[in-house]
């Protein structure tokens, strides 16, 4: 018995990666009748089955740390979220979103803010200032000038990471600037067709250096939220959480109640009025969508 992890899965033929090398395989029947199947990043057990052609059967699916539904990918360490700061312009509500998405599965977060020469350094200064006050890791980068490039391979180094954020932000450069190659030509970044739709639809794990992995995604920055109850939307904004205690009534939306810990907080300039709004919307958003859910 090997145990190795998936680097990827096309077609159910999943590449197996172990300290012995490289097997192609495929998974028991049983995890079907459990429910449950292989995925991109998962640690398994295998039983080889042709040493010599690296054929292989999967036998076990290792206890997963975390795990992602869209696009399908286990033992995420961190997502990087990337935004630019001019061309296109920050998408906060986005990176709001994609955060409270972070907090509920439990996975770590850097931020970093690209395209730092198109901007004057207060505007850019001002948007570092609200995520690193809620203690987020926030890392400024020109990737076209390989400027803080370094630091980004830093927070890389041993984990599983996904990168994630709009069209244009500079994803693909910076990529390339991690991995010193253009990976557009080997697939890693998605590369769209006249109709506008990502060539990529499977997930891969690209090894930086020993248990470092990026992960190329389909489509990642799309994914939706409405897996969170509006109701607990708050607790997966980090500096909410301190100021909820003091809310007078019991199921305090953090809106229109009087009494609210949180609103106190936000007179009192302790919680950023733009996270704020932006987690009005975000809420508005899920009730919306439970309301209409039938």
């Amino acid at each position: 018995m090997q145990t190795g992890l998936i680097i990827s899965n096309i077609s159910n033929t999943y590449t197996i990666e172990t300290s012995n090398g490289t097997y192609e395989a495929v998974a028991r029947g049983k995890f079907k009748l459990d429910e449950i199947v292989p995925v991109v990043g998962d640690k398994v057990n295998i039983e080889i089955i042709d040493e010599e052609n690296k054929k292989a059967v999967i036998n076990e699916i290792i206890e997963r740390k975390s795990y992602i539904k869209r696009p399908k990918l286990a033992n995420l360490d961190e997502l990087i979220f990337v935004i630019s700061a001019k061309n296109p312009k920050p998408d906060l509500l986005l990176l709001d979103k994609q955060l409270a998405f972070a907090e509920y599965i439990g996975i770590e977060v850097v931020i970093i803010i690209n395209k730092i020469d198109l901007e004057k350094e207060d505007k850019i200064k001002q948007i570092e200032k609200i995520y690193k006050n809620v203690g987020y890791k926030v890392i400024i980068t020109n990737a076209k000038e390989k400027y803080g490039v370094e630091e980004v391979k830093e927070v890389l180094n041993g984990h599983i990471s996904a990168f994630s954020g709009n069209s244009g932000v500079g994803k693909s450069t910076l990529l390339n600037a991690i991995f010193n190659k253009d990976l557009t030509k080997e697939g890693m970044i998605s590369i769209k067709n006249k109709k506008g739709k990502n060539t990529t639809t499977q997930v891969k794990l690209y090894k930086l250096g020993d248990n470092s992995y990026v992960a190329d995604t389909p489509g990642f920055s799309t994914f939706d939220i409405y897996e969170i109850e509006s109701k607990d939307l708050y607790k997966y904004f980090r500096e909410f959480n301190e100021y909820e205690k003091e809310c007078k009534y019991v199921g305090c939306t953090h809106i229109k109640e009087e009494e609210c810990g949180i609103k106190k907080a936000l007179q009192k300039e302790k919680i950023n009025n733009s996270r704020y709004e932006n987690y009005i919307k975000i809420y508005k958003d899920l009730k919306d969508k439970e309301e209409h859910k039938w």
